[in-house]
C-alpha cells in the first residue's frame, strides 16, 4: 500500500480560519479562542487528553480515532511547534506539549534555522530548512511503511496542497467566525480541482469535510 500524506482532524472556523492573529507564548491561536474549535473532539471518549471515563461516541469519536491510526511521522511548520521567529535563541522551548507529547513519533518540523533535535518520552522532533518534497521523503523513511501526517499550520497544509503532495484531508469546520487570522480557504469548494469532496454534518454542530485526491 502507498504511504499517505494525510491532514487529520485538523480544525477551521465558519470563515475558513485555522488560528487567530497574533500568536504569541501565551496565546497560541492568536485572537482567537481555540475551545469552539476543538470541543467537538474533546467531547469524545476517545479524545487523547481524556482523563475520566465517558465522553460521546458516533462519528466524532470515530474521527477523534482516525487522528493517529496508522502514522508513523508528522510534518508541522514552525508556527505550530511555538512561538519563536528568527534564529532559535532559546533552545530550552521544546513545544506547547510539556514532557509528554501526544505525537508518539518523529516530528519533522520545517524551519529556515538549524536547531538540533531532541526527544521528549517517545516523540523526536527534528528540524528542516526543506522543500515540501524533500521533508516529505525525509517523513516516509521514517514512518517505516505507515503513513505521515502534515499537522499544519494553515501557511503549511497550503504549500503541501499547493505541491500537489497531500492525498487526503479531514477539515472538521465549526460553527463559529474567526474574522482575521491565517486562513485556509474562501471555499472549501476551492480544492474541488485537486481533490474530491464529501461533507459530513456531525450532530455537535460541526461539519467534516472529507478529501481525497483526484
Amino acid at each position: 500500500m502507498p504511504q499517505l500524506l494525510r491532514v487529520q482532524s485538523f480544525n477551521v472556523s465558519r470563515d475558513g480560519f485555522g488560528t487567530g492573529e497574533g500568536q504569541s507564548l501565551e496565546r497560541p491561536f492568536g485572537h482567537a479562542d481555540p475551545t469552539p474549535l476543538f470541543s467537538w473532539r474533546a467531547a469524545t471518549a476517545s479524545f487523547m487528553y481524556r482523563t475520566e471515563p465517558g465522553g460521546t461516541r458516533g462519528l466524532d469519536d470515530y474521527l477523534t480515532r482516525d487522528y493517529d491510526h496508522n502514522i508513523g511521522a508528522e510534518i508541522m511548520g514552525r508556527n505550530k511547534f511555538g512561538p519563536q521567529r528568527g534564529p532559535w535563541e532559546n533552545h530550552d522551548w521544546q513545544g506547547w506539549w510539556g514532557d509528554n507529547p501526544p505525537f508518539h513519533t518523529p516530528v519533522f518540523v520545517l524551519t529556515h534555522y538549524e536547531r538540533p533535535s531532541f526527544t521528549l518520552s517517545d516523540t523526536t522532533f527534528h528540524f528542516l530548512d526543506a522543500s515540501p518534497a524533500e521533508a516529505l521523503e525525509r517523513a516516509r523513511q521514517a514512518a517505516d511503511g505507515r503513513d505521515v501526517r502534515l499537522g499544519g499550520g494553515v501557511a503549511t497544509i497550503r504549500e503541501f496542497i499547493e505541491a500537489d503532495l497531500v492525498d487526503t484531508m479531514h477539515i472538521a469546520v465549526a460553527p463559529v467566525d474567526l474574522g482575521r487570522g491565517e486562513r485556509l480557504w474562501d471555499s472549501p469548494d476551492d480544492l474541488l480541482d485537486r481533490f474530491h469532496l464529501e461533507s459530513v454534518p456531525s450532530p455537535s454542530g460541526v461539519t467534516h469535510l472529507l478529501f481525497w485526491r483526484r
